[in-house]
């Protein structure tokens, strides 16, 4: 029996050993957070299982409550997608007012929740905030300016701009549910800016969209290089504070060792907090009339920036609903802020779960999410 223990011991010890030396020992706490935990990919409370940084909110500015706060009933429909789609907050709000709010499962108002690729608009945003203040020469300033691995051959014509509307050519796989990939790795790695440094330019960057967190995270990396700061200290200063942020947030980080956020994604806030940048950019830039971001990076931002791709602007996806104009920030199992511009109306939902479909032909998850919410809003005046 000693004998198979010892065999035990060595196979395993082995297998780490492997895993270490071919640079996959992310995989180890991938395993343990992951599927020890009974999920098969990333999940909204997985915020409990990083290193995180704190996002401080000072003078709260909470949201104020319409005159028929949660007295308008929710559709059937409405009713069954969220109870049926493991939704943990879902939230309408219409003239800078709270006009529904419910939560499920335990969760509050002030409950945070991971909001996964909902931070690349938040990040976008930084840029734009850095921009401004001449932090960032602008969109179109090298990316080689920053980082020396970006001198030479195709990388060398990589700007700030390509990130932000994701038209990089970094070679990348945008995986979920698998944990060998670079999208795993990047998830779980200790040291996340040795990670993507390492991916190389492969095609002509600014030529067209293709979804990649690589390229949010390489441009956090620059907003860091350029303001001199944490993400979550800028994040805070620029728009936590200013935009009176009810509650703080958390960011995770790689590692304590490295510090490095994970800028494509992994704020973790409450519905209404996050419900703040659809206001802010419905209103260009302004909150409740302190100039935060310039109003022409917010209308560039809500523009196509490739005819071919029509969805995706600088950070934002862009769609119409019956004619109106729709600009949503997305995320991972299902993560949406949504908001109506013509219309004043901001719709968010926190949920664990998203059927995947598209949105232009009616199917998925954020469809049915914009339509009831919109109904919603609009059954009173």
């Amino acid at each position: 029996m000693s004998k198979i223990f010892k065999w035990i011991f060595i196979i395993i010890t082995s297998l780490i050993l492997l895993l270490y030396a071919f640079n996959l020992e992310y995989l180890i706490k991938g395993v343990r957070t992951i599927y020890l935990t009974g999920n098969n990919t990333a999940f909204i409370s997985d915020y409990e299982y990083f290193d995180n940084r704190d996002i401080i909110s000072l003078n709260s500015q909470p949201w104020a409550l319409h005159k028929k706060y949660n007295t308008v009933a929710e559709s059937d429909a409405l009713q069954n997608l969220n109870e049926g789609g493991k939704t943990k907050s879902f939230l309408v709000i219409k003239n800078d007012s709270i006009l529904f709010e419910k939560y499920y499962d335990g969760y509050d108002q002030n409950s945070l929740s991971n909001s996964f690729s909902v931070a690349k608009s938040i990040v976008t945003s930084m840029m734009g905030k850095a921009i401004m203040e001449g932090k960032i020469k602008g969109l179109d300033q090298p990316v080689s300016d920053y980082f020396e691995e970006y001198k030479e051959g195709l990388a060398s014509e990589l700007t700030v701009g390509d990130l932000a509307r994701m038209s990089s050519g970094m070679k990348w796989s945008e995986k979920y549910y698998s944990v060998i990939n670079i999208t795993s790795e990047s998830y779980f790695t200790k040291d996340l800016r040795s990670v993507i440094l390492r991916q190389k330019i492969i095609d002509k960057p600014g030529q067209g969209f293709r979804y990649s967190s690589g390229d949010t995270q390489l441009l956090g990396m620059v907003i860091e290089k350029a303001t001199g700061v944490s993400l979550s200290e800028y994040l805070s200063e620029k728009f936590w504070k200013p935009m009176g942020a009810e509650n703080n947030a958390l960011w995770q980080i790689d590692s304590e060792n490295y510090g490095m956020e994970k800028a494509y994604c992994c704020i973790a806030g409450t519905a209404r907090d996050f419900a703040r940048f659809g206001k802010l950019y419905i209103n260009k830039g302004k909150w409740n009339g302190e100039v935060i971001l310039d109003s022409s990076f917010v209308e560039l931002s809500l523009q196509p920036s490739f005819k071919d791709s029509p969805y995706y602007g600088y950070g934002w996806w862009l769609y119409d609903y019956e004619g109106k104009k729709v600009f949503t920030m997305n995320g991972h199992r299902g993560q949406f802020i949504i908001s109506f511009p013509e219309e004043n109306i901001i719709i968010v939902r926190q949920g664990d779960f998203n059927e995947k479909g598209r949105v232009s032909n009616g199917t998925g998850d954020l469809y049915k999410y914009i339509s009831e919410g919109y109904k919603l809003a609009k059954s009173i005046e």
